[in-house]
């Protein structure tokens, strides 16, 4: 496979130096170095995948194949067998660990925004599923790819691609209003302006100020409810704060057009993929 981008190769780097900065004693101990064999990776939770192309280049870097029976977002079952790697004995050992920490940790990215997309349709409306910057340092770009796997969308990949006035603008600039006048009169006209705000009258500030959304922070679902009713799609709506996957069905039966959740980056849990392997 080609390349991945740039910043992700270096990544690759780091964990491959973690774990072989000394080699590997036991594999050096115990394996004939020209032995090769095969493994295969098995689902051992229900999961949606992601990952794969990160996990199959670290088995690549050590100079072995590695293929995925599936596409990313694709749904497994515990107990299916997902992919398989070749090679020499000492380099898929080399790898395992390596590759499965990025597969488990994307794949759980995906399983979990799959399960809060899901939720959201539920809810009978249009409303669509963000994520947030609310990533591990470094992995930004391959846990966002993760949140498309499994069915979100992604906000803003960084800081210079999007206006979002927080509640720490809001306050430096003297009100919501004075913010997006100050942003519609100073940012690049091909950036959306999005204000947060914490109540209604807020809203209503952000509205005559010219938002082109408006973030409804920890406002529940009545209040949501009627910020739908009252911007009457003069902006973009985003509510965001203190979403579970047993409240978003609610939250989308109001309308609005956008969830945002940290936790679909900043608290998925890590599925259980395992790699076994056996001699050729």
């Amino acid at each position: 496979m080609p390349a991945l981008p740039a910043h992700v190769e270096r990544l690759l780097d780091l964990a491959l130096e973690e774990d072989l900065f000394l080699g590997d004693a036991t594999s050096e101990a115990t394996l004939d170095p020209a032995a090769e064999g095969e493994g295969r990776f098995l689902a051992k939770d229900d999961l949606v995948l992601a990952g794969t192309a990160v996990a199959s280049r670290v088995f690549e870097r050590l100079g072995a194949s590695c293929r995925f029976d599936r596409p990313e977002g694709a749904r497994a079952a515990r107990g299916e067998w997902i992919g398989t790697a070749r090679g020499r004995l000492a380099a898929l050992l080399a790898a395992e660990r390596t590759a499965l920490n990025f597969l488990q940790r994307l794949s759980g990215v995906a399983t979990l925004t799959r399960r809060c997309a899901d939720a959201l349709a539920a809810g009978g409306g249009r409303t669509r599923l963000l994520d947030t910057r609310k990533t591990t340092p470094g992995w930004r770009r391959l846990e966002k790819d993760a949140v498309r796997a499994g069915g979100g969308t992604n906000h803003r990949f960084a800081l210079g691609d999007g206006v979002l006035i927080k509640d720490n603008h809001v306050a430096a600039c003297g009100g919501v209003g004075e913010a997006v006048r100050r942003a519609r009169a100073r940012a690049s006209a091909l950036l959306k302006i999005e204000v947060e705000v914490v109540d209604l009258p807020g809203l209503d500030e952000a509205l005559a100020a010219g938002a082109d959304i408006v973030l409804l922070d920890n406002m529940d679902d009545a209040a949501v409810a009627e910020a739908v009713r009252r911007a009457s799609g003069r902006a973009l709506l985003e509510a965001s704060g203190n979403m579970t996957v047993e409240r978003l069905p609610l939250v989308a039966a109001t309308g609005v057009d956008f969830v945002s959740m940290g936790a679909l980056t900043h608290s998925a849990r890590a599925v259980d993929i395992s790699f076994e392997i056996g001699a050729a």
